[in-house]
């Protein structure tokens, strides 16, 4: 992940001093328990992506079945295949479910009103590493899942046929399709599944609204404790990846990749969680410095149009539009 980044404040700018170790920060005797409840989860995270990333999909058998509705061998064999792409699919989902007790779990440790946001980031290392992998995963995930149809196009498929034959099984008759007795998925499930997959990036939707349920219920953490926290992990973020003394010792290029993904994912959050949003002038956040850093650096457009379409505020009437420019 590269070597070790720091980031020391300077005096005519508002950036973190502080020493962030992305790459082998271990857990301190306070850190330990969320740090191995967040472990296992992250653990999982990078079969869930590998999967994701070469997820095909069972459109051929799809299609054959579509174009031959009597035949049964075309329709055994689309139903087969699909079946194994849907578990995968429940899989995506179930882990999102994981996701969302980690983030509240860190989120709780890494917001508490006992230190400053600066002590934070001084003292919980290992905790900021593991949710900065969060947002990376979540990030990578949803590129993957935006250039996959077979995803929806499996989902829809498995959905059709369930319903069909509940309703060939409600009018008394059969169907010789293997493994069609009954479906694995509940039909509520089914049904939650197909909200999260409809959404064009489903895992940073979920870590968006599980940060905002998070401020909702924790009223006895001050919501300046959240927005100041991301707003010092994006500085940070961006400070690493332009100034050049920085960036030089990365050891390859995917550590480039992975300080931006981290740090557009915090700029989502904090729009999801700050009532004016990210883009307004009157927070701590300069956004015109982030786009041209994801201009600069990015290898394509894909996370600045996460900006745009994953947060909620680039649209308002607050949001300046040398902003908007900045984004075109």
């Amino acid at each position: 992940m590269g070597k070790l980044l720091s980031i020391l404040r300077q005096p005519h700018n508002k950036d973190a001093n502080v020493f962030v170790d992305f790459e082998n920060a271990q857990p301190t005797e306070m850190e330990e328990p969320t740090y191995r409840s967040v472990e296992s989860v992250l653990e999982q995270a990078k079969g869930v992506l590998k999967d994701m990333q070469s997820y095909k999909g069972a459109m051929a058998e799809i299609r054959e079945a579509i174009n031959n509705p009597h035949s049964d061998e075309a329709q055994s064999k689309a139903w087969s295949a699909t079946m194994k792409h849907v578990s995968n699919l429940k899989l995506y989902y179930d882990f999102s479910k994981s996701l969302e007790e980690v983030i509240s779990m860190l989120l709780a440790d890494l917001c508490s009103s006992d230190m400053t946001s600066i002590e934070h980031l001084e003292q919980q290392q290992a905790l900021f590493r593991q949710f900065a992998e969060i947002l990376d995963f979540t990030l990578a995930f949803d590129e993957a899942k935006m250039t996959t149809p077979a995803v929806q196009n499996d989902f829809s498929y498995y959905r059709r046929r369930v319903n069909h034959m509940k309703s060939t099984a409600d009018n008394g008759a059969s169907e010789d399709t293997e493994g069609s007795d009954e479906p694995v998925i509940s039909a509520e499930v089914q049904g939650r599944m197909s909200l999260f997959f409809a959404e064009s990036r489903p895992m940073m939707k979920c870590v968006s609204a599980t940060t905002s349920k998070f401020v909702a219920d924790h009223k006895d953490i001050p919501l300046e404790n959240t927005t100041e926290m991301l707003a010092k992990m994006a500085a940070i973020c961006r400070v690493m990846i332009a100034t050049p003394e920085y960036r030089e010792r990365f050891v390859n290029s995917e550590t480039v990749t992975f300080v931006l993904r981290v740090m557009v994912g915090v700029l989502i959050l904090y729009d999801h969680v700050h009532p004016s949003g990210v883009f307004a002038k009157n927070n701590q956040i300069d956004m015109e410095k982030f786009v041209k850093v994801l201009k600069q650096h990015a290898s394509d457009t894909n996370l600045l149009d996460a900006m745009k379409y994953t947060t909620m505020h680039f649209n308002d009437s607050t949001t300046p539009e040398s902003v908007k420019k900045a984004f075109a």
